[in-house]
Order: C-alpha cells, then sequence, then structure tokens
C-alpha cells in the first residue's frame, strides 16, 4: 500500500514538473508574440491584430498564475482561475469598445501586415495548444490555460480571413467582425472558466 502511495506520489510530482516547463514554454513565447503583435498592430491600424497582442499578453499574464498555484490547493486555484476568468472578461469588453471606435472612425487596416502576422501568430499557439492539449481535462486553472490557447489559435485564423477580407473589399468592416468574434469567445470562455471555479470551491465547501 505504501508503495503503491509513494509511486502515485512520484508520478504526480513528475507530471507537475512537466506541466511546469510546458507553461513556462508558453509565457515565453506569449511574451514575444505580444512584443511583434503590438507593433504590428499599430502599424496596420488593425483592432483584430492589437486584441491579439492584447490577448498575447494576457495569456503570459495566465501562465504566471499558473505557475505560481501549480501546486497548491483547490481552493487556491479555483481563486486564480476565477481572477483570469474576469481578466478574460474585462478583455473582449474592452476589445468591443475599440472595435465600435473603429467602426465610428472608418478607418481601414494593412491587410498585408495582418496577414504576416496572423500566421507568425497561428504557428505560436498551434505550438502552445499542442503542448497544453494533454492537460485540457484538469482542473479549473488547467481548463483555463488551455481555453486561452485554443481561443488563441481561432482568433488567429480570424485574423488571416479578415486580412484577405479587407484586402478584397478595401473595407475596415472584416477586421472589426473578426475583433467581436474574438472579443465574444473571451467572454465566453471566461463563463465557462468562472462557472467550473465555482463548482470547485462548493465542493470543497461540502468537503
Amino acid at each position: 500500500m505504501a508503495g503503491n502511495c509513494c509511486a502515485d506520489a512520484c508520478a504526480s510530482s513528475l507530471a507537475r514538473g512537466r506541466y511546469r516547463r510546458v507553461l513556462w514554454l508558453a509565457l515565453l513565447i506569449n511574451l514575444a508574440m505580444f512584443g511583434v503583435e503590438i507593433g504590428a498592430g499599430v502599424r496596420a491600424e488593425s483592432v483584430s491584430l492589437l486584441s491579439d497582442s492584447l490577448d498575447f499578453f494576457g495569456d503570459a499574464a495566465n501562465y504566471g498564475v499558473s505557475l505560481f498555484v501549480l501546486g497548491l490547493g483547490v481552493v487556491m486555484r479555483a481563486r486564480a482561475s476565477l481572477a483570469k476568468a474576469l481578466t478574460m472578461g474585462l478583455f473582449g469588453l474592452f476589445i468591443l469598445v475599440v472595435a465600435v471606435r473603429n467602426f465610428l472612425d472608418g478607418s481601414v487596416p494593412h491587410a498585408s501586415t495582418m496577414g504576416l502576422v496572423g500566421m507568425l501568430a497561428l504557428l505560436a499557439n498551434i505550438a502552445v495548444a499542442v503542448m497544453l492539449y494533454a492537460y485540457r481535462d484538469g482542473d479549473s486553472n488547467m481548463r483555463s490555460v488551455w481555453l486561452c490557447s485554443r481561443n488563441d489559435a481561432l482568433g488567429n485564423l480570424a485574423v488571416m480571413l479578415a486580412a484577405l477580407g479587407v484586402f478584397g473589399t478595401g473595407a475596415g468592416w472584416p477586421d472589426l467582425i473578426v475583433a467581436t468574434i474574438m472579443a465574444l469567445l473571451a467572454i465566453s470562455a471566461a463563463v465557462q472558466i468562472t462557472r467550473h471555479a465555482r463548482a470547485e470551491l462548493r465542493a470543497e465547501r461540502l468537503a
């Protein structure tokens, strides 16, 4: 019995070590892409690129929080998930506001920059999503990290479609539509994470 407990504990420790390394790598990738996209978004006057750059920054912060709470109790991890869900929801609302402002201004982004940077961001996010795929069904904290990476990859595909739309129409509305979709994805993920984290907290209270 004691041998089994030791084996389980060692396996759990090894799994946490692997997950920690994956989070560190994801953190560095997201920080690098934040710097690339925020510069490109400003130059291209693209709301979808700017929203994606902020998303990279938010994800880097989320990975940092996940590293901090890794190995702590369920309550602390669930509370961290609630904080991350709030951040994601606020990010979504911010992008909606910026999209409305750009719609009123009638600005047209640079399609070629959107497409190239969107492709680079997609490759980065696919790499992160593949690394995190094995942890998608963990606790609310792990699930929140997986949802962030999944939303990022979907968002990059949308940015590339927006670039094609802007190039084909010569108008800015495809960029605004994509930014709105990305904002709604962030809000939806925030709701899912909040529900999961609250369920964990209720279960801990009952226990």
